[in-house]
C-alpha cells in the first residue's frame, strides 16, 4: 500500500475542490463508493474522513473507533466495476486520527450500479446524460428541476431516492398518449396505461418506505449510541449477520414493518430517531397513511377499492375501480418529494450525516 501521509498532509486544510472533499464520519459503503466513482472519473483526489466543517472553518475530529474505514472501504471498491486504484491510510492532524483515502483518476469509466458519477466543482454528481426534452406537462419539468437542486445537499439515501424519482418522471414525460392521452386531469382510459399507472405510484410508496430505511441506516452508522439505546437484541441475531454494517442494515429494515402495514403514525412514535426531527405532524401522517393505502390497494387489489379502503376514503365506491389522473399523482409525488427533503435536511443537521455534494 502506498504511503500518502506526505501528499495529504499538504493538502488537509485546504477548501474542499474536484480534487478534495472532507467527511465529517464515515459513510455507508455505497454512499463511499459514490465518491470513490466520482474521483476515479474526473482527476483523483482526496476524501478525507474525520473532518467538519463550520461554516468557513475546518473542525478536525477525528474518525471515531466504533466502525472500522478499511473494511468498509474495501466494500466500496467492491461495488465498482472496474475497480478504481485506491490507497488509504489513517494520519493524525492536531492529535485527531482522520482516515485518508486517494483516488488515481481512471480512464475506462467507473461505474457503481450502473451509474457513472464525477466531480462538478467539489460536490459528487451523477453524470449528466442527454434526455428528450420535455414534451408533456410542464409541472414535470418543473419538479424535474426541483429534484435537481435537491441534489446538491443530501445524505445516500436521499440520493438514492431522488434518482427512482427522476426516473418516475421521465417515465411519466415519455408516455404521454399511454398515460394521459387527453389531459393530465383525467385518468387515462387505455388498459396498459392503467396498469402502468398503477406501477409507478406504486414504485414511489415503495421507495418512500426505502428510504426511510436508508435514513435509519445512516443514522445508526453515524451515530452507533441511538442504536446502543434500542430494545435489545437476540445473540441469534447478531450472528447471523457478518459485520456490524449487514447487522445495521437489517436492523433497519425490521423496523419498517409498522410502516409496511401503513400505520405511519405507529412507525413514527417508535422511531425516536425520526420522530425527534419534529417534520411531521398529524396531518402529515395522515397524508402519508392514505398514500400508501392506494399503493396497497394499487399492488393487491388491482385498484379495485374494498371496505378497508373506504375507512379512509369514504366517498370511494365499494367494488369500483380507483383510477389516478396525472394532476393527482404529481400532487401526492411532489407531497412525498417535500417530505423527504424536509427529514432529510433535519436529519443531516441532527445528526450530522454525511453529505453527497
Amino acid at each position: 500500500m502506498m504511503d500518502i501521509e506526505k501528499e495529504a498532509a499538504k493538502l488537509i486544510g485546504q477548501p474542499e475542490s474536484a480534487s478534495l472533499q472532507y467527511k465529517a464520519v464515515l459513510p455507508p459503503a455505497t454512499t463511499l463508493a459514490r465518491l470513490i466513482s466520482s474521483f476515479a472519473n474526473t482527476e483523483g483526489g482526496f476524501i478525507v474522513l474525520g473532518v467538519a466543517e463550520d461554516g468557513n472553518n475546518l473542525r478536525f475530529n477525528g474518525l471515531s473507533d466504533e466502525f472500522h474505514a478499511v473494511p468498509i472501504t474495501h466494500k466500496a471498491v467492491d461495488l465498482l466495476s472496474p475497480r478504481p486504484i485506491v490507497n488509504y491510510q489513517y494520519v493524525l492532524r492536531d492529535g485527531k486520527r482522520l482516515f485518508v483515502i486517494k483516488v488515481e483518476r481512471s480512464d475506462p469509466p467507473i461505474i457503481l450500479g450502473g451509474q457513472e458519477f464525477v466531480r462538478v466543482g467539489a460536490t459528487s454528481q451523477l453524470k449528466k446524460v442527454e434526455v428528450q426534452k420535455s414534451i408533456g406537462d410542464p409541472k414535470i419539468e418543473q419538479l424535474s428541476l426541483t429534484l435537481e437542486e435537491q441534489r446538491k445537499k443530501c445524505t445516500g439515501a436521499k440520493a438514492k431516492i431522488l434518482e427512482h424519482y427522476q426516473s418516475v418522471l421521465n417515465i411519466l414525460d415519455n408516455l404521454r398518449i399511454l398515460l394521459y392521452p387527453e389531459s393530465s386531469d383525467k385518468p387515462t382510459a387505455i388498459a396498459e396505461g392503467k396498469v402502468l399507472m398503477r406501477i409507478l405510484f406504486s414504485s414511489c410508496a415503495d421507495n418512500f418506505e426505502t428510504y426511510m430505511s436508508d435514513l435509519l441506516y445512516e443514522i445508526y452508522l453515524a451515530k452507533p449510541e441511538t442504536l446502543k439505546s434500542e430494545a435489545t437484541v437476540s445473540v441469534r441475531e447478531v450472528l447471523e449477520c457478518s459485520d456490524m454494517q449487514e447487522f445495521i442494515s437489517v436492523y433497519a429494515k425490521k423496523k419498517l414493518s409498522k410502516l409496511q402495514r401503513g400505520s405511519v403514525q405507529g412507525f413514527i412514535a417508535e422511531n425516536k430517531q425520526i420522530s425527534g426531527l419534529g417534520v411531521f405532524n398529524d396531518a402529515s401522517e395522515e397524508e402519508i397513511e392514505k398514500i400508501l393505502q392506494i399503493r396497497h390497494l394499487y399492488s393487491h387489489r388491482n385498484g379495485i377499492i374494498d371496505e378497508k379502503f373506504q375507512g379512509y376514503f369514504p366517498n370511494a365506491t365499494l367494488n369500483a375501480e380507483h383510477q389516478m389522473a396525472l394532476d393527482e399523482f404529481l400532487a401526492k409525488f411532489e407531497y412525498l418529494a417535500r417530505i423527504i427533503d424536509a427529514v432529510d435536511r433535519a436529519a443531516l443537521a441532527k445528526y450530522q450525516l454525511v453529505s453527497l455534494g
